[in-house]
């Protein structure tokens, strides 16, 4: 049997990590003959929630569960980690300015990225999911000066399955069908999910879509305020199942590859490339092989595009202005 992996997660008495737990137990996200040591990170409030959560894995009688920790000490929960899944973040209160929730979640931020240079794997995996991810990422990153940044992501995923699912019921064709769609820039109202390169078994999604009007005002809206929705749907209650999900595919992709004649969309450190300067988390189409990534680089954009893709840029220079 292969060595288990450890695998750090934060906020793990939350919504998503409930959902997520479990599959990664199962071996739905890194294999069915991997075993893993769960590390479960929380704040020492919600230490007691661990415990009915820990005892539901167990009667689960996982094979590849070899162990659960439970803790409120990043030390530990980070110790030799392979992956963190950095899931917990502060969620904007009432009355809170975005600028409020920055700066209560980069003290966060800048905690875990210590802590992570410390005592994680120099080749640890990290994905940033607690919002605003991006950011977040980068504060991260910037508190870890001895890991490479191309460790980090930030999770555009659930904003990307979104965009296939849409796609998928609007042509009336399996998920598996569509692809290359990308979802360039911020985890936010700002990101702009992108058809132009899209292909629905091989054929141009936009030829098969025909419907403008549907693009611009169902499409383009409904993955930008798509959680927002959820949230109201959910009476208060956020994106959890499909957050989890999209994590899990994140990973998958990441550690094992992207499917042949595909990409997927990640917030990864920028290089430069479409004029979006190097230096912060940013969403970018992106193939994986062998355990990294490659950002697709020389795709045609429009002007209307362009534009799109820069207004998500300058609004991740804001937010990186507040928490400076």
């Amino acid at each position: 049997m292969k060595p288990p992996i450890r695998i750090a997660v934060t906020g793990a008495t939350g919504q998503i990590t409930y959902s997520l737990l479990f599959r990664i137990a199962a071996g739905d996200m890194l294999g069915y003959d991997q075993p893993v040591i769960l590390q479960l990170y929380d704040i020492t409030e919600a230490q007691h929630v661990f415990k009915g959560t820990v005892m539901e894995l167990n009667d689960c009688a996982f094979p590849l569960l070899k162990q659960i920790i439970t803790t409120d000490n990043l030390e530990i929960a980070f110790g030799d980690a392979d992956i963190a899944l950095l899931v917990g973040a502060r969620p904007r209160g009432e009355n809170m300015e975005r600028k409020d929730l920055l700066a209560a979640n980069g003290s966060i931020f800048i905690q875990q990225g210590k802590m992570l240079n410390a005592v994680a794997k120099k080749n640890i995996k990290i994905l940033v999911v607690g919002n605003p991810a991006n950011t977040n990422a980068w504060i991260a990153l910037k508190n870890a000066p001895d890991l490479d940044p191309r460790n980090f992501s930030s999770m555009l995923r659930l904003d990307h399955n979104r965009a296939l699912s849409q796609v998928a019921q609007k042509v009336n064709a399996p998920v598996s069908e569509v692809k290359r769609i990308i979802v360039w820039g911020n985890h936010s109202s700002t990101q702009f999910p992108d058809l132009s390169h899209a292909l629905v078994k091989d054929q141009k999604a936009l030829s098969l879509i025909n419907d403008p009007n549907w693009i611009e005002g169902s499409f383009i809206p409904t993955i930008q305020d798509r959680g927002a929705a959820i949230i109201k749907a959910r009476q208060g209650k956020s994106s959890a199942a499909s957050a989890a999900n999209a994590i899990i595919n994140h990973m998958q992709d990441w550690i094992f590859g992207t499917k042949e004649n595909d990409w997927v969309s990640m917030g990864v450190i920028s290089t430069g490339c479409y004029d979006i300067p190097s230096g912060l988390f940013y969403g970018f189409p992106v193939t994986c092989s062998n355990g990294q990534y490659k950002i697709v680089e020389g795709l045609e954009i429009n002007p209307s595009n362009y534009k799109r893709m820069q207004k998500s840029y300058q609004e991740l220079i804001t937010e990186q202005g507040m928490i400076q």
